[in-house]
């Protein structure tokens, strides 16, 4: 089979080995399409803060395939199942805790730049029928962050306002999950271009905030004064004081 790992400085590095076998618990998946995060880009520029690491990382956290073999004790899928593989393997349920890290595919551990990968059968879900795998292959990462934080704490109801901030996985997932539950979504760019982009992917109202510096001040007026009901926060840094200026008492900053 062939594959990918991150060089010593940096960029790809095609290898071939022989496909690897499942063992207790485990399942071989021959990979039918990979998703490609900011976070991927930073890993094999070596610009992501990374802390143990296998040797010759094999890159990239978002993939799906299907099932050729399982080893004894499997119980979730079977051979020919679509599956993807979730993002940090062993956080099954729960709060987080440190040591998941070093599961986290495409960075603690070996991610999914391969013709065929081995999990624990508890690291992968079955696809949905109307997903092909290139549609599955980029939920993990940025589809279940968008969706944890839009539905995870106090779920988003019809008729709330959401504030998106900028044009990366995450927040275009936001979006375009806040539209399918009757939500208004306002969304922030400092670029023409994407404010268009995003306008026609269903965004209620935009702010250039290259224009707007305080943008959070936009925003408001945009709402009445009141503020947002849900903003997803991906920015960071100072961006949080505007964040939470941007949104009404009570409402939700995640």
């Amino acid at each position: 089979m062939h594959y990918y790992t991150v060089g010593e400085s940096g960029g790809l590095v095609r290898r071939q080995a022989e496909p690897p076998r499942p063992g207790g618990g485990q399942v071989l998946v021959r990979m039918r399409a990979a998703a490609l995060n900011y976070r991927d880009l930073l890993v094999v520029s070596g610009r992501y803060a990374l802390g143990r690491t296998p040797e010759r990382l094999v890159p990239l956290s978002d993939g799906a395939g299907e099932v050729v073999e399982v080893g004894d004790g499997v119980t979730r899928v079977s051979p020919g199942d679509r599956v993807a593989a979730i993002f940090v393997q062993q956080w099954i349920a729960g709060e987080y805790v440190e040591a998941y890290a070093d599961s986290a595919l495409g960075g603690g551990c070996h991610g999914v730049l391969r013709e065929y990968a081995v999990f624990d059968q508890h690291g992968l879900v079955k696809l949905p029928s109307h997903l092909s795998f290139l549609e599955g292959s980029t939920l993990p990462c940025a589809g279940v962050t968008a969706w944890n934080a839009l539905f995870g704490g106090r779920a988003i109801l019809p008729g709330d306002t959401v504030l998106t901030l900028g044009t990366g996985g995450v927040s275009l997932f936001a979006l375009q999950f806040a539209k399918l539950a009757g939500a208004r979504v306002v969304a922030t760019s400092s670029s023409a271009e994407k404010l268009a982009a995003l306008n026609e992917l269903g965004t209620d109202d935009t702010v250039n905030y290259a224009m707007h510096r305080e943008w959070h001040e936009r925003v408001l007026e945009l709402t009445d004064g009141s503020g947002v009901d849900h903003v997803v926060e991906v920015v960071g840094g100072e961006n949080v004081a505007r964040s939470i200026e941007a949104v009404r008492n009570g409402a939700w900053c995640i």
